[in-house]
């Protein structure tokens, strides 16, 4: 067994004995913030994402919302009647344009804020919140810019202000399975890993500007919520613009800026032609509908090779323009075995094969293996997680979030993972417009990933 798998072992091992399953090491406490009862939080962007972050912080008896910020009043008036519906109290609004959000953030009875804003506003906002003392956690994207990774980094390290990226699908339920699998040694040294947004998206793209999901063919100022501003997106660009959700989990698994780092990728785009189908067949647009002949910039499937320091190989696959049915596309092989998914966290779909286990050359369900190495944070939590959002991984990922502010521990997820994530976007942008060349990926730990530990799943907080 290779040093990382034994780390990994010492590491589970230690985690799993103590009490509570909590683990703390000492040489994590970087971004470490003050322990305490209860959170304030401020929401920044209360739109239907926001609203799911919203309802998780309702629930909880430890968590007080103080204020909210949104530009769009409808979206606010939906949040104002969620915050009644669990009885609290009416949080302070600040709807006053689309930079009202800084009054907010001057407020000093708020510690931490959740910020689900349109892609283009996450940077600014996320750095805006660290330079004013607020704990941040943030929805995922893409990078707009690569400057934009440097500058969370900088600002996190210069204020000591933490981040999380609030990736949910780490937390689904099969992949944490994977997970325990891949951190017991099940698998052998990993090798490959794929991952994908593999999501037909074209509903929620356009619509009518009043209701969402396959009602339209409008986007922007005549859109309703994501179409007012994520189609833009595919008209100005060409990328791998949502890696988060197929990078983040198999990440983890093979301690990315915790004994591993990602070095190099390269990406390529087929042309673009659903978006326009798409248009020109709705019933409410058709072939002279003004948006029938947009020319979108955004291939509509989009593949990313990535290299890393320790020798695995990564391939992320961005296909939201076709019809489909959903599913992310996680394969993680090893020396000694391979696992591929069906669907959203089921334990009954999907395929695995481990060596001298399954019968030569055949696929096994993977329900038993999933089953018998369920994640003790789903067994601990499953109860509390059943009425979440996304399958119960909303609960997981936001649990994590306040539990390590109320510990006044390092989030599993931090400033790094956040900036490698988001950094994938721009990078990409730029191998399709080289034709698919080689783009060096920075190293935003400034080589503190060589000493860093992993943490990940090894403790009740995360």
């Amino acid at each position: 067994m290779t040093n990382t798998l034994n780390r990994r072992k010492f590491l589970r091992d230690a985690a799993l004995t103590s009490a509570g399953f909590v683990f703390l090491p000492s040489a994590l406490k970087a971004f470490s913030t003050t322990k305490m009862n209860r959170v304030r939080v401020g929401m920044i962007a209360v739109g239907l994402r926001g609203q799911l972050h919203l309802e998780e912080m309702l629930k909880r008896p430890d968590v007080d919302v103080i204020a909210m910020a949104d530009p769009d009043k409808n979206m606010m008036a939906m949040a104002q009647s969620l915050v009644k519906k669990y009885n609290r109290k009416a949080p302070v609004e600040y709807t006053n344009g689309n930079t009202d959000y800084q009054n907010l953030l001057k407020r000093t009875d708020i510690d931490a804020v959740f910020i689900a804003s349109p892609w283009e506003w996450h940077a600014v906002q996320g750095i805006d919140a660290m330079n004013a003392g607020k704990i941040v956690g943030m929805e995922v994207c893409g990078a707009v810019k690569l400057q934009d990774c440097w500058d969370f980094v900088n600002t996190s390290e210069k204020t000591g202000i933490p981040i999380m990226p609030l990736e949910n699908v780490c937390y689904r339920r099969d992949i944490m399975a994977v997970h325990n699998m891949v951190t017991k040694g099940m698998f052998g040294e990993i090798l490959h890993l794929q991952g994908g947004y593999q999501h037909d998206l074209r509903g929620v793209l356009f619509n009518d500007g009043i209701t969402p999901y396959n009602s339209g063919a409008e986007f922007g100022a005549k859109g309703y919520s994501e179409a007012k501003w994520r189609t833009q997106h595919y008209v100005d660009r060409n990328g791998e613009n949502y890696p988060t959700h197929s990078l983040g989990p198999v990440g983890t698994m093979i301690d990315l800026n915790r004994g591993n780092i990602l070095t190099s990728l390269s990406s390529v785009a087929t042309k673009a032609r659903g978006l326009n189908r798409y248009i020109r067949e709705h019933p409410k647009g058709g072939p002279n509908h003004p948006n029938a002949n947009i020319k979108f910039k955004q291939g509509d499937i989009v593949t990313t090779q990535i290299q890393t320091a320790n020798g695995e190989t990564i391939v992320l696959t961005l296909d939201t323009c076709s019809p489909r049915p959903y599913n992310l596309g996680f394969r993680v092989q090893g020396t000694n075995g391979i696992w591929q998914d069906h669907h959203e966290g089921e334990f009954d779909r999907g395929m695995i094969h481990i060596d001298k286990v399954s019968e030569k050359h055949v696929w096994d369900n993977p329900q038993k293996l999933l089953q018998d190495n369920d994640h003790p944070l789903w067994k601990q939590f499953e109860a509390a997680a059943k009425d979440s959002g996304h399958g119960g991984m909303d609960f997981f990922v936001d649990n994590a979030f306040i539990e390590s502010i109320k510990r006044g521990v390092p989030f599993p997820l931090d400033v790094y993972d956040l900036a490698t994530w988001y950094a994938i976007t721009p990078l990409s942008e730029q191998s399709i417009a080289a034709g698919g060349a080689l783009q060096q990926i920075p190293d935003f730990t400034r080589g503190k990933w060589k000493t860093r530990k992993p943490v990940f799943g090894l403790g009740s907080a995360y």
